[in-house]
């Protein structure tokens, strides 16, 4: 056993019976379940485990310093509202916060921040990382740090659009429906059942096959296979605010239904279309990445975190892991907005700690 052992398990300890004494039981059952851990760890993989889960437990609080410097951030520049309402944010929904952030840095100064374009070739394929490519070079030679720069603009950038066109369409017709009932109602309920009977991928390759991959083409086609779930969570919250009395004295006023819509039923049903807005853009981004992965996506030379896995995957072959950090970067991003929506559905939810 050699000093690093004996110092792990000291310092574990320790930190447990401090966390103990001054009876801060969450610190406490957080340590002493690593300590546990890391015993069990320890026998069966040897001074390799521990390493490991140091390291681990060593990013665990890296992240969970930099959610809370982001947070206090975010709670020193926001105002008296938006400040309470941070105070109340987890740590989780904090770092999820500062991924989005981080990402739309990267996406909106990424001609400043990545060394050389998208589809500039500087090297031979498959070139190794240097002083001049932190990730190498992909099949043609080009910096595979700058594309995955680019990336962030480009797929999530479309993601967000064909977010925005899903909403759009859903909400509209959804507070309609609920506003006009009758008739329409009962169409546009049949309508949004066929088109979800179809798998979205599947859906989406038929479209694409037909009407091609242009990115236009590809936004709308996205939009509109994502709209009927909006729909349909809009008509349920539409349709619980339609019934209300302050909606009858204004239906008693002559009000038409775009004020209803506008002035009543939207401003009531905000905080769970923003929610749903997060969930949406999760699965239009993990659809855009996957029609790019199958190559009917954004196309080349532009670069997509999709279409660069499938293009570099043969490195896997040799031990590289640069394929998968754009699949970790997609990963990341999915992860952190479900973290902030799970924030968000528990505030609109009413509940209180």
């Amino acid at each position: 056993m050699n000093y690093f052992v004996i110092g792990y398990y000291a310092l574990l300890i320790g930190g447990s019976c401090l966390a103990a004494h001054y009876r801060k039981r969450e610190v406490f059952l957080i340590l002493f379940s690593l300590t546990l851990a890391s015993f069990v760890m320890g026998i069966v993989g040897g001074e390799n485990a521990l390493w490991a889960v140091s390291i681990g437990a060593g990013l665990l609080a890296l992240a969970a310093g930099t959610a809370y410097s982001f947070r206090e951030f975010l709670i020193l520049i926001a105002g008296p509202l938006t400040a309470r309402a941070l105070r109340t944010a987890p740590l989780t929904a904090a770092f999820g916060m500062f991924v989005i952030f981080s990402y739309a840095v990267l996406g909106i100064f990424a001609p400043i921040i990545a060394p050389y374009g998208e589809a500039e070739v500087i090297s031979q394929s498959f070139a190794p990382a240097d002083e001049n490519m932190l990730l190498g070079a992909d099949q043609l030679g080009r910096d595979m740090f700058s594309r995955l720069v680019y990336g962030a603009r480009n797929t999530v950038g479309l993601a967000l659009v064909a977010t925005a066109i899903a909403f759009f369409i859903g909400a509209i017709l959804g507070m309609i429906a609920a506003v006009k009932q009758g008739w329409f109602d009962q169409i546009m309920g049949r309508l949004i059942d066929v088109v979800m009977s179809i798998p979205s991928l599947i859906f989406a390759l038929l479209l694409l096959s037909i009407l091609g991959t242009n990115l236009i083409i590809l936004v709308i086609i996205i939009g509109v296979i994502y709209s009927p779930r909006v729909y349909r969570l809009t008509r349920a919250v539409a349709g619980n605010v339609v019934v209300m009395d302050y909606i009858e004295a204004a239906k008693l006023r002559g009000e038409g239904m775009w004020y209803l819509i506008r002035k009543e039923i939207l401003p009531n049903s905000t905080a769970p279309l923003i929610a749903e807005f997060g969930l949406e853009f999760c699965f239009v981004f993990l659809l855009v990445a996957g029609l790019s992965f199958l190559g009917l996506g954004i196309q080349p030379p532009t670069a997509d975190w999709g279409s660069m896995v499938r293009e570099n995957a043969t490195l896997i072959s040799f031990g590289e892991i640069t394929p998968l950090i754009p699949a970790a970067a997609i990963a990341l991003l999915t992860v952190a907005v479900n973290m902030v929506v799970d924030w968000m559905l528990y505030r609109s939810s009413g509940l209180k700690e």
